[in-house]
């Protein structure tokens, strides 16, 4: 059995460069990706990660505009709600729209890092982001949820050889441009923020579930094209 790496070689990993996968194997693991978004069996437990992004990205649009977090929920039938302290307009309609472009955007940026030869920062950043997620959560579930993923990323990053990370974090960048897809048109005009945005706007849920529809496509196919 070959030994763990010690924490200052997985570490020094960090502000590394490891090449990009090779496009026939980085297509590989996209297929697999979209065999996660595509089986409903796998699905159902897989699209919570999404739902984190989701939330997280509610959380941190909404921290940057000046609000304080009051805490975010997720829910065991993959709902979520992150509560915030009330804003101005503006900020509610950023916030509002970011939650279902969240995913591919963080799939998006994963996508770009894996590019430039940054893939185990990629997965260290997803960890970065977990903690801090993990100390807006008030539910048990949640909790439960954002403990899970934050391990196995874990023990991809403290365990796993340097190619493992690279297919691991093409992977995760993979299923977040998919799944960010999917959510959209699985959730539609039923969207929780559809319905807010509209009482905000006046503007028709669908014309939100369209916005959506095209960021998410977009995200995947400039994703697609950068990790291949």
């Amino acid at each position: 059995m070959t030994p763990a790496p010690s924490l200052n070689t997985v570490l020094s990993r960090i502000g590394e460069t490891q090449a990009p996968l090779p496009a026939a194997a980085a297509v590989l693991v996209g297929l697999a990706a979209l065999a996660a978004v595509s089986l409903q069996e796998i699905w159902l437990v897989a699209r919570h990660v999404n739902v984190i992004a989701h939330e997280g990205a509610h959380a941190v649009i909404g921290s940057a505009a000046g609000r304080k977090v009051r805490g975010v929920t997720l829910r065991s039938n993959a709902d979520g709600k992150t509560r915030l302290d009330p804003g101005k307009m503006p900020g509610n309609i950023t916030i509002g729209v970011v939650g279902y472009l969240g995913p591919s955007a963080i799939g998006l940026g994963a996508a770009k890092l894996i590019q430039l030869g940054h893939s185990v920062a990629v997965l260290w950043r997803a960890l970065l982001l977990l903690a801090v997620l993990l100390t807006t959560m008030r539910n048990f579930f949640g909790i439960l949820a954002v403990l899970l993923t934050g391990w196995l990323l874990y023990v991809v990053v403290r365990y796993a050889s340097v190619g493992a990370e690279t297919v691991a974090a093409c992977g995760l960048s993979w299923f977040l441009l998919l799944s960010g897809v999917r959510m959209v048109v699985d959730d539609g005009i039923r969207a929780g923020d559809a319905g807010i945005l509209a009482g905000i706007t006046h503007i028709r849920p669908v014309m939100w579930v369209r916005l959506w529809l095209v960021g998410t496509a977009i995200a995947l196919g400039v994703g697609g094209v950068l990790l291949l």
